[in-house]
């Protein structure tokens, strides 16, 4: 049996990714994988496949656990969970504001649709504790214990978030149901309209305000937040509705509209619930492990892909990559290459919390290009 060449020992290599913080947070656009441009190749000209690794893998670590390299820059985590205070503190004083006024309407009207829109108002105010508590906490450092840091708080958020959308859908169902067995007269209908335009309005700005800076830096707890707002704002223009109905003389109006309301709010509890969910379970959606595919297609030396390894810890994307490169690459060039890919993935994915890539010996099917599988991934554990 002829024995296996000996190769060259590609390189091994991880970081953080350094961002600085706006200031005042640039609200204006959202996150999206870096336009590099028009491209020569398709997506069958990809180079990336998944493959077994051989080989022995050495090289040094950089990141939580080891050291870093970043100088006179604010750590990712830092930036952006300052920017979901700043979000969360805003729309909070936004949502207080709006639940005051609608609670005073509500004592001179006795709508039952207000008092679905008020309570909603109140729980969305609500969640913006554990919420602010989350992004608050994910600014500490990893320790020993927690070695990927304190993310997850963000997501067990936006769980708690989904959970109270849930309950709102039960209570505004339970009292739309009970005016309908016992309706009861409606007093102040001006009054009544213009709350409802005033809610409207407060929670739109809000939602709108919240999912801008959850898109921007890829919270799904606060875009779950923001589309429990808008919600709202809906709620706020049924009961509009539901004060003209009655002044026409449809008291049954009121009651409907509020089963409407139940409607909208379960509608977003699934919608909402399934992202949350996602993330909790380590899913990562299909276009962000395409990004990753296409930073590799800016790195020629790369023969193709190993594995990929990705997760979502809060707002912050984690992802490990081997890499396969030429096995007559010296030590020096193979560190070369897996430092270009390093800077590729941090141009492409903005929101990369960590990125570890590490080199392997291309096998002799990887000679040519190959395409990435980008619907399979794998996730692990911490070690």
């Amino acid at each position: 049996m002829t024995p296996s060449p000996s190769y060259p020992t590609p390189a091994v290599s991880s970081s953080e990714v350094p961002v600085a913080v706006p200031s005042p947070p640039d609200l204006t656009q959202a996150v999206h994988p870096h336009d590099h441009g028009p491209h020569d190749h398709g997506h069958e000209d990809h180079r990336h496949r998944h493959g077994h690794s051989h080989g022995h893998h050495h090289g040094h670590h950089h990141g939580e656990g080891g050291h870093s390299h970043v100088h006179g820059a604010i750590d990712p985590e830092i930036a952006a969970s300052e920017q979901g205070l700043w979000a969360v503190k805003w729309s909070l004083v936004g949502l207080v504001i709006t639940a005051v006024l609608q609670a005073g309407v509500f004592w001179l009207s006795g709508s039952v649709a207000l008092l679905a829109d008020l309570i909603h108002n109140i729980g969305d105010a609500l969640t913006a504790l554990p919420l602010g508590v989350a992004f608050l906490i994910s600014r500490r450092q990893p320790t020993q214990r927690f070695a990927y840091g304190f993310g997850r708080l963000e997501d067990l958020a936006g769980l708690a978030i989904v959970g109270v959308v849930l309950i709102s859908a039960i209570i505004t169902a339970y009292e739309s149901i009970e005016r309908f067995y016992h309706p009861e007269p409606l007093s102040h209908l001006g009054a009544l309209a213009a709350a409802a335009l005033v809610g409207f309005v407060g929670n739109e700005l809000v939602a709108l305000f919240r999912m801008r800076v959850g898109r921007r830096i890829n919270s799904a707890a606060l875009i779950a937040d923001g589309q429990h707002a808008m919600a709202d704002g809906l709620v706020s223009l049924a009961v509009l509705l539901s004060a003209i109905g009655v002044s026409l003389g449809y008291p049954w109006a009121d009651p409907v509209i509020g089963l409407v309301i139940t409607a909208v709010l379960l509608k977003i509890v699934w919608e909402s619930g399934q992202t949350v969910f996602s993330r909790l379970l380590d899913g990562v959606e299909p276009e962000f492990l395409e990004a990753v595919d296409h930073a590799l297609d800016h790195v020629p030396a790369v023969q193709g892909s190993e594995t990929l390894k990705a997760r979502w810890l809060g707002h912050r994307l984690y992802v490990e990559l081997d890499v396969a490169l030429d096995p007559e690459l010296s030590l020096a060039a193979s560190q070369t290459v897996v430092t270009e890919v390093e800077t590729a993935l941090k141009q492409q994915l903005p929101y990369l919390g960590w990125v570890r890539v590490r080199g392997v010996p291309a096998t002799p099917n990887q000679s040519s290009p190959n395409r990435l599988d980008s619907g399979t991934l794998e996730t692990d554990a911490p070690v």
